[in-house]
């Protein structure tokens, strides 16, 4: 049938290529399954058995894949140089033209093996059925020739010789079940083009033409027989010429480039190109030039193979070979391609206050014409439905467009999609559009915002809930100062019948409590929050005195003017976190601050400080000191500033 060929890729794309062994895809459609090839020459597709056939010049095997593009098995036994493939009329025998060993291999495809092999001409290059025979393209440069395998006869005779006035062996094509074979001269300027009559088991000439444009890549005469449509370099069209005088007979316009073309049983035509800036492949119904759907196959290293496309046999998914600059190769699959693309667009206001009226607008517009009252599916999706909820169907108009209003019963976002189901002419779309829908905003408040407590002190939070709709569940959270503290959710649930939630909390860090409310379809989310402050605990213990004693109204410890005091302190540990230690005497009736010092905490909390120097001066007045955590300057800022109780001492001779 058709041959392609392209440049065998670099060692890299051969490790990728047979990694890609190992690879499991799942279905697919419009995307791509790897394939461990590292060329192509030609595609065909088994529809009854749902599989896909790949020649690999360059490896010299055939890869078989499901509609998916898992690879089922490689056919790689005997075949160096395997190129052309055709199927027969029931899809149950492959014959591929295997040029290094100028045979054509007979490979059953229920069981994907070789069953025979026929020996004919030199390098048979492309295979195509028609008449009762099989028909081979072969011959090197300057010996392009046309042969031709009895199938109706038990010997399979070969006969060669039938046209050697090919430069090198041409591609053939012919239509299911037609006496007619079309043969092109590829890599060739211009191409020259021949039709043959060949239901006398010889290939006679009907018409030549040498219009067909320079650089052909592939070629595939319609279903009906009537035309051959051809994918050459230039022009950058896909030409078509009638079979029976090579006449000009149409084009199908794609853009620069063109090397490949796929005609499906009900006459569509998929003409893939070499573009790397426009889409590489266009479908268009038969015999109109202009395009009804492209797909453009990725960015600009990724291109078409050459002769890449092939139909399933019911003309429900088209195929594409697939290669990047890498020389990586890829399956791609093509749901529906015939069916003409369309664009559905919905234009909803941006904001919209609930259950007020608003109004949708949009268009539905096809590469084909749609036919006259055309409905769209509308859905509606908010809170209340969030499954979406079907809403009237409404009629297309003429031009194109559509409009139709809504009373939006929820607020939030609300999302209108319109869909077209689309028809045998035309693929179906959806889209979309979103409104954010006002709702009412709900009261929420939140107790003892800016209330200091004592360090580990139990301190109940309520949250109070106004009105709401169907949502009466609050979440309360509590975030702890300090970066080592998350913020986390303390409580959740149902408010009870005054609106109330509470949870009380064990404070020993100033907190940030926030009571959220999720909302509903009529009442906005809302969060309030109470920041509360936790003191720290701080307690003081002297060493070293020789006795206390209740005096001048306070209990005073007292040290021999031989003794330094020593004063420990214990306090909640934080990193970084110091005491400040303030030190006053009293004089005249009157205390007196003398210093104030920071002094670290270990991990454990204590920090001990010892007051040095001769004492004997000290005798007979009276000191105090305490520790007092001062938030900000004690290192940190977790706790509220806290002042701890004074320790009264004295010397004595």
């Amino acid at each position: 049938m058709r041959t392609r060929t392209v440049t065998a890729a670099t060692a890299l794309a051969v490790l990728f290529s047979s990694a890609a062994l190992a690879a499991t895809t799942p279905a697919f459609a419009d995307t791509g399954a790897p394939l461990p090839i590292r060329s192509t020459g030609d595609i065909v597709v088994d529809g009854v058995h749902r599989q896909v056939f790949i020649s690999d010049p360059s490896n010299g095997k055939i890869v078989v894949t499901d509609y998916s593009g898992a690879v089922l098995k490689q056919l790689t036994a005997n075949l160096s140089g395997v190129s052309g493939l055709e199927l027969s009329a029931d899809s149950g025998t492959l014959y591929a033209a295997v040029q290094d060993l100028d045979a054509v291999a007979v490979i059953d495809t229920a069981t994907d093996t070789e069953t025979a092999r026929y020996a004919v001409g030199d390098k048979p290059r492309s295979v195509a059925l028609a008449g009762g025979r099989l028909w081979f393209g072969y011959g090197g440069a300057t010996q392009g020739d046309i042969g031709s395998v009895d199938l109706t006869d038990d010997r399979h005779e070969v006969t060669l010789g039938q046209d050697d006035r090919w430069y090198e062996a041409p591609l053939l094509d012919a239509a299911p079940g037609s006496a007619t074979l079309v043969a092109g001269e590829p890599d060739q300027s211009p191409v020259e083009l021949a039709s043959y009559d060949v239901s006398s088991g010889t290939a006679t000439r009907l018409a030549y033409t040498r219009e067909a444009g320079s650089n052909l890549g592939d070629l595939q005469v319609t279903p009906d027989g009537k035309d051959v449509v051809v994918a050459s370099g230039a022009p950058y069209y896909q030409q078509v010429f009638k079979t029976s005088d090579l006449n000009e007979d149409g084009k199908y316009t794609s853009t620069n480039y063109p090397n490949a073309v796929a005609i499906a049983p009900d006459g569509t035509v998929a003409g893939g190109t070499d573009s790397s800036y426009a889409p590489d492949i266009y479908i268009f119904h038969p015999g109109s030039s202009e395009a009804v759907r492209d797909y453009e196959l990725g960015d600009s290293g990724t291109l078409l193979a050459a002769g890449g496309l092939a139909w399933a046999p019911d003309g429900s998914r088209l195929f594409a070979v697939v290669y990047d600059g890498m020389g990586a190769y890829t399956l791609h699959g093509y749901d529906t391609p015939g069916r003409a693309a369309t664009t559905v667009t919905v234009n909803a206001p941006a904001t919209a206050a609930r259950a007020k009226q608003l109004t949708v607008t949009g268009t539905v517009s096809s590469t084909a014409a749609l036919p006259a009252g055309t409905r769209v599916a509308v859905t509606r999706t908010d809170l209340d439905s969030p499954n979406g909820k079907a809403l009237p169907a409404v009629t297309v108009r003429a031009d194109g467009g559509y409009s139709f209003t809504d009373t939006p019963p929820a607020g939030g976002k609300v999302t209108y999609q319109v869909s077209y189901a689309g028809d045998s002419e035309h693929a179906a779309a959806s889209g979309k559009d979103t409104v954010d829908v006002s709702r009412a905003a709900p009261t929420l408040t939140l107790n003892n915002n800016g209330k200091v407590y004592a360090y580990g002190q139990d301190v109940k939070f309520t949250a109070h809930l106004g009105t709401t709709y169907k949502n009466r569940s609050v979440q309360i959270w509590a975030d702890p100062f300090g970066a080592d503290k998350p913020n986390k959710l303390v409580t959740s649930g149902k408010v009870d019948a005054h609106g109330n939630l509470s949870v009380t909390l064990d404070l020993k860090r100033d907190t940030k409590v926030t009571a959220k409310f999720t909302g509903d379809a009529r009442w906005a989310p809302r969060s309030v929050s109470s920041s509360v402050g936790a003191k720290v605990s701080i307690s003081m213990t002297a060493s070293g005195q020789y006795k206390t004693k209740k005096t001048w109204g306070q209990t005073y410890a007292f040290f021999h003017k031989a003794k330094n005091p020593r004063f420990t302190t214990k306090m909640p540990y934080y990193g970084g976190r110091a005491q400040r230690f303030d030190f006053q005497v009293y004089y005249q009736g009157r205390w007196y601050a003398d210093t104030s010092k920071y002094f670290a905490l270990a991990t454990s909390g204590i920090s001990q400080v010892e007051i040095t120097g001769n004492h004997k001066q000290d005798v007979g007045w009276r000191f105090r000191v305490r520790s007092d955590y001062i938030n900000g300057t004690s290192g940190d800022t977790v706790n509220s500033t806290t002042y701890g109780a004074w320790k009264y001492f004295t010397f004595t001779n």
